[in-house]
């Protein structure tokens, strides 16, 4: 069992890591370079021209190792025909920087892929007990051939990969490392979670569509992390939240596991968003509130903010494991209010310096 995940993570860490170069010396030519010169925005924090792309060689190894260890039906096609659809918008965005809203619209296009190839979550664990049934009503038509559109089911797994593409755009990707640290920690918690089933042969694909994931994170680790070399861009950061999410769903619905996870960016940027919703400013529109810009202002270097970010969400990993729902539930809640006290905290103590 163990070679579902060695081989294929193996390939895609191998892959990841010898493109990435490339990538970084044909950024000028591609025209994604980002100079904070130039970009005057608040959340800018790197202080030298910087290569954007990083969805790039991340959906190379995706895309090579995805094709030498899985059988190519139509849920993969939808994966990577998501995948696609992130990566060409994510290296326009890094050209072009593309409206908010405009990149909202094309990631519903992406998530809708692997959700029209058959993906989908059909029932969900009621923390309160029991399940939820999302398979009904359905809609059935005829366009070569049968096919069914399960509404809520459809809906539900389109919203979740969606918001977490948003998410770990907004939250996950603030400092030297950060993204690709924490997406190969959480990638690795529903390996380990796949693996578990692994008598169970539906759970083969999972594990190596973890293993191929972990490994394409891996392997960009090294140039990403400080001083980075290139930074993944929009494309690398949704491309991390869609194949979370794609992943959450195919490891029999773990929905809360990822949750518990990915909790600290989940609920920061949730806290973020707020807060420019009650401040009258767009939910979208990037500033510095979020937990990795106070930790900055609180005198931490980017290296240890980025293993702030790995070293929870590797103790988040090990718990979510051990967890049944109810338990994720009170988690999350503990989470929360431990993060809300720990931003108030900040906030009070940068006072007092200034």
């Amino acid at each position: 069992m163990q070679n579902l995940f060695l081989l294929p993570w193996l390939v895609a860490t191998a892959v990841s890591f010898l493109t990435t170069p490339l990538v970084i010396k044909f950024a000028g030519r591609l025209g994604i370079i980002d100079d904070p010169v130039k970009s005057t925005h608040p959340k800018v924090i790197h202080t030298v021209p910087t290569p954007r792309g990083g969805g790039i060689p991340i959906f190379l190894a995706l895309l090579i190792t995805t094709l030498l260890f899985l059988p190519i039906d139509k849920h993969v096609a939808g994966i990577l025909v998501g995948a696609l659809i992130l990566v060409v918008m994510g290296t326009l965005d890094d050209k072009y920087n593309l409206n908010p809203y405009l990149r909202l619209l094309l990631g519903f296009l992406a998530a809708a892929a692997p959700i029209a190839a058959g993906i989908g979550i059909a029932f969900i664990t009621n923390p309160l007990g029991g399940i939820i049934n999302l398979s009904q009503p359905q809609i059935t038509f005829n366009f070569l051939g049968t096919h069914s559109i399960w509404l809520l089911a459809d809906l539900f797994a389109l919203f979740w990969i969606t918001f977490l593409m948003n998410m770990i755009n907004m939250g996950a990707k603030g400092v030297d490392g950060q993204l690709s640290g924490v997406t190969v920690i959480a990638a690795l918690t529903i390996a380990l979670l796949s693996l578990r089933f692994s008598a169970d042969i539906t759970q083969w694909p999972v594990i190596i569509l973890a293993a191929i994931t972990t490994g394409a994170y891996l392997g960009f680790l090294p140039w990403h992390i400080f001083p980075q070399k290139i930074m993944p861009g929009y494309g690398g950061s949704t491309l991390a939240g869609y194949l979370l999410g794609v992943l959450s769903i195919l490891a029999t619905a773990k929905v809360g596991v990822l949750l518990v996870v990915l909790g600290i960016p989940l609920i920061d940027t949730g806290y973020v968003i707020i807060k420019r919703i009650l401040n009258g400013r767009s939910p979208v529109w990037g500033d510095r509130g979020h937990l990795h810009h106070r930790l900055l202002d609180a005198g931490l270097t980017k290296s240890q903010v980025a293993i702030f970010y790995w070293g929870l969400t590797g103790i988040l990993g090990i718990i979510a494991l051990n967890l049944n729902t109810g338990a994720k539930v009170y988690t999350m809640i503990g989470i929360a209010v431990f993060l809300g006290g720990f931003i108030l905290w900040l906030t009070q103590r940068s006072k007092k310096i200034v």
